[in-house]
């Protein structure tokens, strides 16, 4: 079986076609997988990573700001079209599998004009521009959330999957975790701001380090590619006393060890981000983030708290202290963490690579 992948930008896109990948690996002996992303995507970094071949298109998003500037933006588009239908043609897969991403619409035309099935998948509640555009292309439209499918045309496409969870979150341990990174029996926090990190939670830890005491626990903060340098030089120049305890990192490569082990987990509310963090029942604070399309991630994280299953602190009430305070006080009852953390499991879907597989076995 041959099956072509296209998702790119963020790990929230990326990650999802690599859980699939490797679904569908441990089920076909003949498998064989390559992926479509953009040089300029975290699919650069990710997808070589976790042992597939990857091929580049020059393709980019919409600005919605400035309309002329989508002029090269449609030129783009057609070139990546016919680029994608190249790379099909000599890959010849038997199936597409798209998730999200602007990449993906180049590619879900070039598998429609070749005659191939596809399957394009949403995270979020809302869909974007991309799978919106897609849908009449595609052979299924798999999305994470029911009411999803009300705000798409091809209703008779859509089938609810939920959110495809990578193996290694479903099968990580918290001691075993613990024990690998060395941790003590401190509380551990792990912080991050989305694969491409976030600047105000960035720079909301860095004034938390100054207030806090050395070891009164372990935190791992990913800044995000991006931002390392800026947070490291900021450190340095300010002075800023970082508490023994602390490690800070640009990007956190074995996230499903790291909040495994975690007793809490700060971040955003992205799609794939809520949904590792019920598979793995973690108790949580999320900061989702305003600069997003409809803004979904502030959905996603009232979903969590509505159920008993997170703090949600919006970025704009977002302080050092509110957050060193929030922590301290969930850290107090342990009974009350283990509470939010099973709530946080009674919300996660963990068989959505299994349903996208089984769609493909069915044709």
């Amino acid at each position: 079986m041959r099956i072509l992948f296209a998702g790119g930008g963020t790990a929230g896109h990326i990650n999802p076609a690599i859980s699939i990948a490797n679904y569908i690996k441990e089920q076909e002996n003949d498998f064989e997988a390559l992926f479509i992303g953009t040089e300029h995507g975290l699919e650069r970094k990710l997808v070589p990573a976790s042992g597939y071949n990857i091929k580049y298109i020059d393709v980019s998003g919409f600005d919605r700001k400035n309309m002329l500037k989508n002029v090269s933006v449609l030129v783009k588009l057609q070139k990546a079209r016919h680029d994608a239908v190249k790379i099909l043609r000599d890959f010849k897969p038997d199936w597409v599998i798209c998730t999200g991403g602007y990449v993906s619409g180049p590619v879900i035309l070039a598998a429609k004009k070749l005659g191939i099935p596809s399957i394009i998948h949403e995270q979020n509640v809302y869909p974007g521009l991309t799978v919106k555009g897609s849908q009449r292309y595609a052979n299924y439209v798999a999305v994470s959330f029911s009411e999803t499918v009300e705000h798409l045309k091809d209703k008779k496409k859509c089938v609810v999957t939920g959110n495809p969870v990578r193996p290694e979150i479903l099968k990580a341990d918290k001691e075993t975790a613990r024990k690998s990174l060395g941790l003590s029996d401190k509380p551990f926090v792990l912080v991050f701001g989305g694969s491409l990190g976030a600047g105000k939670i960035n720079e909301t830890m860095l004034e938390m380090f100054e207030n806090m005491q050395d070891g009164e626990m372990d935190i791992l903060f990913g800044t995000g590619d991006r931002n390392y340098a800026e947070i490291t030089e900021k450190i340095k120049n300010d002075g800023i006393k970082i508490p023994e305890g602390v490690k800070i990192v640009p990007y956190i490569n074995n996230m499903s060890e790291a909040m495994a082990a975690a007793d809490i987990v700060v971040s955003r509310a992205g799609a794939i981000t809520v949904s590792e963090i019920a598979a793995l029942k973690k108790p949580s604070i999320l900061i989702p983030s305003p600069n997003v399309v409809r803004n979904h991630q502030e959905q996603n994280a009232r979903e969590f708290e509505k159920n008993g299953a997170a703090r949600v602190i919006t970025e704009n009430c977002l302080t050092a202290q509110k957050l060193y305070d929030t922590i301290k006080e969930m850290l107090k009852s342990k009974k009350d963490l283990e509470k939010m953390g099973e709530n946080a499991g009674k919300l996660a879907k963990t068989d959505a690579t299994k349903k996208i597989y089984s769609l493909i076995k069915a044709q």
